[in-house]
């Protein structure tokens, strides 16, 4: 990932306050108006009446236009979500799923579970090859690796109870962008000259979208229109979500699936539903942690970990100090071992969360840490209680004037999902199939075990970690955040959370600290750049097997003052990304 430095960021500042978004049109924007944007990496975007935080500075000002135009929270993050279908689609997605956390002004937080769902033709063993090993090929690339997606259904659903606005006029910007065209950012031109040339050329429907005649992929700067990915959105801005899982598109991708042998059809795409869920939730030093419940184990894990870290002063330690590290370390050694026994769809298994984050239970594990010496992974096992994704996700975090806080991760899995474009749709599919545990106990690429909790079954929704995370102080929303990451995006937002409680860094400041992380196994801590040498030599020296690795995550933050004013970050590991607010 791309170091993104001041030029660019002061850069948008100006762009910013020359345009605002009407019907897909750029025009002059009537002053005064206070358009804060980030201006270094320290100091974080200030904002009075709304902020957006995303990985992509189109979608960001569509959904600072939608609060503008008096739209809340929830409008503006659908629009975001469906603009960045059209320009960020390495992850912005129709065609795959995710989680959506909303705490409304009054305090009321509730989960949005949009994940995908495993088409009802799916057997356990379906990705295991003659030899009854897994075979990533048919979970990642293949027809067979897409689940029936939950995007459409997810944001429509949060649109039709929590928002204002017509969804309709939600869908508009993006409508536009993909009819009128995008210009290439950094981000995309990378990714399509890197992972389109792997999953993208084997596709024509695909080829014919993210390539030119002459066979190379769009470059920087260079216009890409989508006309079928427009259409698309028009009949889900005209007819609703029925456009998508029974209509016309309904026909696009199960005529794709049946072509090419995939599993999904016309009655998956009917049957399935977004579930609006009770969030997983805790406390920490005296602030309140809303996260995803199940089939995400982002809630459950973040908060056992805090509750861990919680009889420790990591203050005093000091961030940075190898005594943190090792603290944190271990705690998330635990959490991770536990999370390959006891994580699932909980509409299929009985997922403990009681007893996974109780004080309890976080001090007898507490009790177990020693300050002084790493205890071995193999030496950890689940505890005896009373998959994984890709980097390729995205996050955004929206408040409003009311107070109002939305955060949403979701994804298509790897860049560009499955890479198969269904039919006329214009619409890439994803590959989420591969987050389930193709054969529990064993490790997937990634080095996570999962379990017979999370074995493919028809209806099922894969085990995700993604966790947009919501924290109230004194009653009141004050830090709303997430993170694409894969494994490392339950560390990541955890890292947030302590960074700016534990060691008093606004929010700027918490995003660019250096993350670390360890998931169990394999048994090695895994660093970024940044970290004192010193540090890293007591860390090897307490048994820890540290190893340096490239960046992690791409978190997009905003935080909440006393007096109300918002304060935002998006991460400097990621380009083309902007928090921008009014």
């Amino acid at each position: 990932m791309k170091k993104l430095g001041t030029a660019r960021r002061v850069s948008w500042s100006l762009m910013a306050c020359l345009f605002i978004w009407q019907g897909g049109e750029a025009l002059a924007a009537s002053p005064p108006v206070s358009y804060g944007v980030e201006a270094d990496t320290f100091h974080p975007v200030k904002a009075q009446h709304g902020m957006v935080a995303s990985v992509d500075a189109t979608a960001t000002q569509v959904g600072v236009e939608i609060l503008r135009q008096g739209g809340n929270a929830v409008d503006a993050a659908v629009a975001v979500g469906f603009a960045l279908a059209v320009t960020h689609p390495q992850a912005g997605n129709l065609g795959g799923g995710g989680f959506m956390m909303l705490r409304t002004a009054s305090g009321r937080t509730t989960a949005i579970d949009f994940r995908e769902m495993a088409p009802g033709k799916a057997s356990r063993d379906m990705f295991l090859d003659a030899q009854g090993n897994a075979d990533s090929k048919l979970s990642l690339t293949s027809p067979l690796a897409s689940g029936t997606p939950g995007t459409v259904a997810g944001f429509a659903l949060a649109a039709q109870k929590y928002g204002t606005l017509p969804l309709s006029k939600l869908l508009q910007p993006a409508i536009d962008l993909a009819r009128k065209g995008i210009v290439v950012n950094d981000a995309l031109a990378d990714d399509l000259n890197v992972y389109g040339k792997e999953v993208l050329l084997n596709h024509p429907n695909s080829k014919a979208i993210f390539f030119k005649t002459d066979g190379t992929p769009y470059k920087k700067g260079e216009r890409l229109i989508q006309r079928n990915l427009a259409h698309s959105l028009s009949l889900i801005a005209q007819q609703g979500p029925k456009a998508f899982y029974q209509g016309e598109i309904a026909d696009e991708i199960a005529g794709e699936m049946a072509q090419h042998g995939g599993l999904m059809g016309k009655a998956d795409l009917a049957a399935y539903r977004a579930v609006e869920r009770q969030p997983v939730s805790g406390t920490y030093r005296g602030y309140e942690v809303f996260s995803m419940p199940p089939p995400s184990s982002g809630g459950i894990h973040i908060v056992q970990i805090l509750n861990i870290l919680e009889n420790f002063d990591l203050a005093k330690m000091g961030f940075g100090s190898a005594d943190a590290m090792q603290v944190i370390a271990e705690a998330e050694k635990y959490a991770y071992a536990d999370r390959s026994e006891y994580l699932g769809d909980p509409d299929f298994v009985k997922v403990p969360s009681q007893a996974l984050t109780s004080k309890a239970y976080a001090k007898a594990i507490a009790q177990k840490i020693d300050l002084a010496k790493a205890r071995p992974s193999s030496e950890i096992k689940p505890g005896k209680l009373a998959p994984y994704e890709s980097n390729q996700t995205t996050h955004f975090s929206v408040v409003d004037r009311q107070g109002n806080a939305v955060a949403v991760t979701y994804t298509l899995n790897t860049n560009f999902g499955s890479g198969i474009v269904a039919g006329k749709s214009g619409i890439l599919l994803n590959n989420e199939m591969d987050d389930f545990s193709a054969k529990p106990g064993t490790p997937n690429v990634y080095g996570l075990v999962g379990g017979e909790a999370n074995a493919v079954q028809p209806a099922k929704r894969p085990l995700s970690s993604m966790s947009p995370t919501i924290i109230a102080k004194d009653g009141k929303t004050w830090l709303v955040t997430g993170s694409p990451g894969g494994s490392r995006i339950i560390t990541t937002v955890l890292q947030m959370v302590v960074n700016s409680i534990d060691f008093g860094m606004n929010v700027a400041e918490a995003t660019n600290a250096p993350r670390f992380h360890h998931q169990w196994l394999p048994d090695e801590l895994r660093v970024e750049k940044g970290f004192s040498p010193d540090t890293l030599k007591l860390l090897e020296a307490k048994g820890q097997h540290v190893k340096v690795e490239p960046a992690m995550g791409s978190t997009q933050s905003i935080m909440i003052g006393p007096d109300g004013m918002l304060y935002g970050a998006s991460d400097p590991r990621t380009v083309d990304d902007l928090t921008a607010g009014y």
